[in-house]
Parts: C-alpha cells; sequence; structure tokens
C-alpha cells in the first residue's frame, strides 16, 4: 500500500463520543474470520453489473429457444442468479416459488425438454440456495463481532435529522426501468412474428425484474439509512482513508502502515462535496482512472485478473492506485456485508473540521485473498509507473531540448494504428452481420442499434485531430470542435491503449489503439500516443514551447456527424437488405 503512515490526521477530542473503544486486535480478527470465502463475496463494480446483465438476459434467451421454457419462465430464472449476488435474502422466497412453478410447469404438456428442466432448471435453483444463506449468515456473524467490538457503547449519530438521501437514486432508476419493461411486455403481442412475440415478452419481463431488483435495492437503502438514524448507534474508532477511485477505505485503529483494509464503502460529504471531490481527483494518478467511475475498483476477481495479465502483456502493465492519507474516524453503525454507516473522521488538511461521511451504499468487506492479490499487484503497478513515468520524463525533455522556434500552429491527427483500431472494430461488425443468419425482427433491430453505436465512433477514430495554437488546444468531435484553454488543460498521458487528455472539471477526452510495449522496446520505437503526449506535456510545463498563432477553422477539423450519418445510413440499408425489405 501506498500511504504514508507520517501522515495520519487526528481526529479531536470533541468529536469522540465518551467512552468509543478502538477496533483493534482480536476483535478485528474475530471480525475477519467471519467473512465468507472470497468466492462468494460481490464486488458492485459496473462491469460486473453489466456482465450479469447480460449473461442472464443470454441465459433467458437460451431457455426461451432450447429450452422451449415459456418467456415469463425463461426470463424470471436467470434473475435467480442476479438475486444470489445482490439480494441474497430474498433467495429462499424466490427459490421455492420458482421450484413449484417449474414443478407444475413440468406437469402441464406440452412442455420443455426433460433433460433441460431436470438437468439444468431444477439443479439450478437448488444450488442457489447456499451461497445465499451461507452469505446471510456471515454478515450476522459479522454484525455479531462488530457489536462485541464495541463493548456496548452507543451514541446518537450527528445531524441525524439531515434529511435521508439513501436510495433515491436507486428507486428511480428502478420504476424508470419498470416502465419500459411493462410496456415492453403488453406490447409484445403487436409483433407481426410468433417468435418476435416470445422475445419481446421475455426481455420485457426480464426488464421488469431487473427494475424491481433495483427498486428492492433502494428501499433496503433507505430503510437500513432510516433505521440508523432513529437510534443511538454503536460506535468505533477505525482509520480511514480515501482511494483513488472516490469510495473509502476503513482500517483497523492500529493498522498504521495500511496493511489490512477491511472493507469499502461510497460515502458522501454534503458539507464539503465539491472539496473532497477536487482533493480525490488530485491524488488521482496521472496514469490512473477517472476517480469518480465506478468501473475501476480494486479487488479484481479471477476474470479481472486474467484481462489484467492480457493487458499487462501488451502494455507496460497495471496502473498504481494512490489513496489518500490516513485519517482517524469514529465508524457510527454496525459494519456487515450490505450495511449503511456513518464516519466522522479527521479533516484531510491540518486546521479542518471534522468531515462527517454518510454512506451512499453498502458496506463491502474486503477478503484476505483479495487484499493480498492486491497488494502485490499494487506493488507490481507501482514499479512498472515509476518506468512508465522515467519513459514520459525522458520524452518530455527530449521535447524541450529539440524544440527551437515555436511554430504558428501544431497538428497531430489519426495514424496507421488508428487505423487498424478502425479495422478491427470494422471487423467486428461484419462478423456480426453475418452470424445473425435468422430472420427474427428482434434480431435485426439489435444488429441495427449495434452498428448504430459503431457508426458514431468509427469517425472519431478514423479521423480525430487535435490542433494546438497559442490559445489552448481544439479537439474535433460530432457535431463540433472543442476548445480547450492551456490554463485549464491538466494531462496527456499514453495509458494502456489509450491516450487521454484531462482538463479542469474532471472531463477528459480518450482515444484507444493497439500498444505492444515489449515490441516496442524489441524494435527501440516509440508508439505515436506517447510521442503526442510527450509534445502536449512539453507545451503544458512550458509555455514558450506553445504555438504562437491563432489557428483557423479548416485547421481545426470538420464536424464528423456527415460521415457518421453515412454510415448509419449504410449499415440501416445493409440490415434492410438481410431482412428482405429492399
Amino acid at each position: 500500500m501506498d500511504t504514508n503512515v507520517r501522515e495520519l490526521s487526528r481526529l479531536p477530542a470533541s468529536a469522540i463520543p465518551d467512552g468509543t473503544v478502538s477496533w483493534r486486535g482480536e476483535q478485528v480478527r474475530r471480525w475477519t474470520r467471519a467473512l465468507p470465502p472470497r468466492r462468494m463475496s460481490v464486488r458492485l463494480r459496473l462491469v460486473h453489473v453489466k456482465l450479469a446483465v447480460l449473461s442472464g438476459w443470454l441465459a433467458a434467451a437460451a431457455l426461451l429457444y432450447y429450452g422451449g421454457l415459456p418467456p415469463i419462465l425463461a426470463a424470471v430464472l436467470p434473475l435467480q442468479a442476479i438475486w444470489v449476488l445482490w439480494r441474497p435474502e430474498i433467495v429462499w422466497y424466490s427459490a421455492a416459488v420458482l421450484f413449484v412453478a417449474v414443478i407444475g410447469y413440468a406437469s402441464w404438456p406440452p412442455h420443455a425438454s426433460w433433460w433441460v428442466l431436470g438437468g439444468v432448471v431444477l439443479p439450478a435453483l437448488v444450488l442457489s440456495v447456499p451461497p445465499a444463506e451461507y452469505r446471510t449468515r456471515a454478515s450476522a456473524r459479522q454484525q455479531e463481532a462488530a457489536l462485541a467490538a464495541s463493548e456496548g457503547v452507543t451514541a446518537r449519530l450527528p445531524d441525524a435529522d439531515r434529511p435521508v438521501r439513501r436510495g433515491r437514486f436507486l428507486i428511480r432508476a428502478g420504476v424508470l426501468l419498470l416502465v419500459p419493461g411493462a410496456a415492453l411486455t403488453a406490447l409484445a403481442t403487436l409483433a407481426p412474428h410468433a417468435e418476435d412475440r416470445r422475445v419481446a415478452a421475455m426481455t420485457g419481463v426480464f426488464v421488469i425484474g431487473l427494475g424491481l431488483t433495483v427498486l428492492l435495492s433502494g428501499v433496503q437503502g433507505r430503510r437500513r439509512a432510516r433505521a440508523l438514524r432513529e437510534a443511538p448507534a454503536p460506535v468505533l474508532r477505525v482509520l480511514v482513508r480515501e482511494t483513488a477511485h472516490g469510495d473509502t477505505e476503513v482500517l483497523a485503529a492500529d493498522d498504521r502502515a495500511a496493511l489490512r483494509p477491511l472493507f469499502r464503502v461510497a460515502v458522501s460529504d454534503p458539507d464539503n462535496r465539491a472539496d473532497r471531490r477536487t482533493d480525490t481527483a488530485d491524488r488521482t494518478s496521472h496514469a490512473g482512472e477517472d476517480p469518480e467511475n465506478p468501473e475501476t475498483s480494486e479487488d479484481p476477481d479471477d476474470i479481472d485478473a486474467l484481462l489484467n495479465t492480457l493487458e499487462d502483456a501488451l502494455t507496460d502493465g497495471p496502473v498504481a492506485e494512490r489513496s489518500g492519507p490516513l485519517r482517524e474516524a469514529v465508524l457510527y453503525g454496525t459494519p456487515y456485508d450490505g450495511a449503511e454507516i456513518l464516519l466522522v473522521g479527521a479533516a484531510p488538511k491540518p486546521g479542518g473540521r471534522p468531515v462527517t461521511q454518510w454512506s451512499t451504499g453498502p458496506v463491502r468487506p474486503l477478503s484476505e485473498s483479495g487484499v493480498r492479490r492486491r497488494l502485490v499487484r499494487e506493488k507490481r503497478a507501482a514499479v512498472r509507473a515509476a518506468r512508465n513515468d522515467a519513459r514520459h520524463a525522458e520524452l518530455v525533455a527530449a521535447v524541450a531540448a529539440r524544440s527551437a522556434e515555436p511554430v504558428p500552429v501544431r497538428r497531430w491527427r489519426a495514424g496507421p494504428v488508428d487505423w487498424l483500431a478502425t479495422f478491427l472494430m470494422a471487423q467486428c461488425g461484419v462478423w456480426l452481420y453475418w452470424a445473425v443468419t435468422h430472420e427474427s425482427l428482434w434480431h435485426h433491430v439489435l444488429l441495427f442499434l449495434v452498428g448504430l453505436g459503431g457508426a458514431t465512433r468509427i469517425p472519431v477514430k478514423l479521423s480525430w485531430r487535435i490542433t494546438a495554437d497559442r490559445s489552448g488546444i481544439w479537439l474535433n468531435g460530432l457535431l463540433r470542435p472543442r476548445h480547450i484553454p492551456w490554463d485549464d488543460l491538466r494531462s496527456a498521458r499514453r495509458e494502456g491503449f489509450d491516450l487521454k487528455l484531462r482538463w479542469r472539471g474532471g472531463d477528459s477526452w480518450v482515444v484507444a489503439a493497439p500498444h505492444s510495449a515489449r515490441l516496442q522496446r524489441a524494435r527501440d520505437r516509440t508508439h505515436p500516443y506517447d510521442a503526442l503526449a510527450a509534445e502536449l506535456s512539453a507545451m503544458i510545463a512550458d509555455p514558450a514551447l506553445r504555438p504562437t498563432g491563432e489557428s483557423g477553422e479548416q485547421e481545426r477539423g470538420r464536424p464528423l456527424w456527415p460521415y457518421a450519418a453515412l454510415l448509419a445510413v449504410g449499415w440501416a440499408a445493409l440490415v434492410a437488405v438481410r431482412q428482405g425489405w429492399l
């Protein structure tokens, strides 16, 4: 871990309730021993949510097409796996209802193949119960261990009268999902073909199930947040720190070296939210990800490790996560998997007042093996990040040394690596086009939507342009060029496959192309993105190296929307030919 223990911020005694004990030693070990195995832990990365939803829909389609199940049953069965992950408390009830429904359907001809019901559906329902029950009991053991650690000391939460905002977003998102799901289910009978009607009904029920799941999560979080405010809560003295991605890690009170984070939780600080967002952005590695991006949280699973290993082999390796300094804090509430808490921590800067942070997401414990793997990964990432920094510094110094008289205008544009990336993206579209051989309208609608997304991406990848003049840089886009003043431009770096420019306000611009660090070192070549980032970084650091003239409209690049529209029309024509309309 990269926390500097000398930066430990102290919490004033006035902010610590009387009798509050430190969470340390055997009490912490008892809590960590109650954690479920890492295989049963849940990581709320956005990529996992997307993967679960996509896998669930594909499983529902397979049960519909190949298993012969009715649309409602085919849609609800994959939701059971999602409930095991995020709503284990309802798995017992949902498994019992689905078990009865499957048995009833099997006894009412025409029914699905017996191998589907007996070999896939029923075993999956039975096997879904033990993991959910194990996680539920593990949460109860965590709660008991945390209550024992507090030694019965409780205190009223500060600002307990503040309006409860927890769960608002999820409740609204759940309602928004219910509307299209209900509409799609109701309008499924209007589809021209029987198979399209079945797919539409299945998808509508699946979306309704997702909406109810999100709605239940919001209601549950809101209920737990209100319960935390209604009565004095157990209190514990701990250490906290903000991660580079905006979450907060809680550690034992005696873990000054930050070797074993206990859990992570998303928090909000209503009084100092802007300041904390700025501080977090400043702590983010210039080679890291957006601190507000939920997709970049750590604790990777095996799939993540495989993807990271592949990326390490092609690029310069992982990026070191730079966390904030350790701060003393008081934890209000009982931490367990899914709990709601409140943290009152020392100010990040000396002399500041204590910071009150309400949880905006559930507590997610970190397993012992996950922490060990992350520690090894961060050490390896720190070495590679130092090497990347040194390489980038060398390139910047070389740019500054060879720069003579500044040019009036400097331009960069897409090159061979971008053309290769565009070709690979187009190939995916071609393969998808020929893979869809079914005459279902539903399939071709999905094919059209995927192609429409590609039509907006390909022109940018193929024709991006950066123009630098004395006022700043211009980035061409689909609609019009965007101007970034030099004073607002923060950094330019090649990160993995991406060329990323960042400026004030948290915005960024990204293009991606293939990159192989080992191949470049073997051939003693510099990637075009590295060269471009070095030139821009030199200009950001030294105003004397910046262009001296003003760029014209033609030099800034034309809007790319005509090319996107042409590609979209061409793709729509191909889909129409495939469907037989043309």
